[in-house]
């Protein structure tokens, strides 16, 4: 049986592991960016900017749910 191992690393990465040490258990963090791809689709809560280790300011959002299965 062969088995496959991968080392990842890169910008993108070093960004999702500062995204995940300053999200909160349970809850979907994203990023500016990702927002602006979902935000007609999904309410989001702004986190404001959250300092990333080696990346500075980066704005960051909870996704709630769904618009139309969002209840207050």
């Amino acid at each position: 049986m062969k088995k496959f191992a991968f080392d990842i690393w890169g910008d993108t990465v070093n960004t999702a592991a500062r995204m995940e040490q300053s999200g909160e258990a349970g809850k979907i963090n994203i990023s500016h960016s990702t927002y602006n791809l979902i935000k007609d689709n999904f309410e989001c809560e702004y986190r404001g900017e959250i300092d990333a280790k080696n990346k500075g300011k980066l704005e960051m959002y909870f996704v709630k749910g769904r618009k139309d299965s969002v209840t207050a």
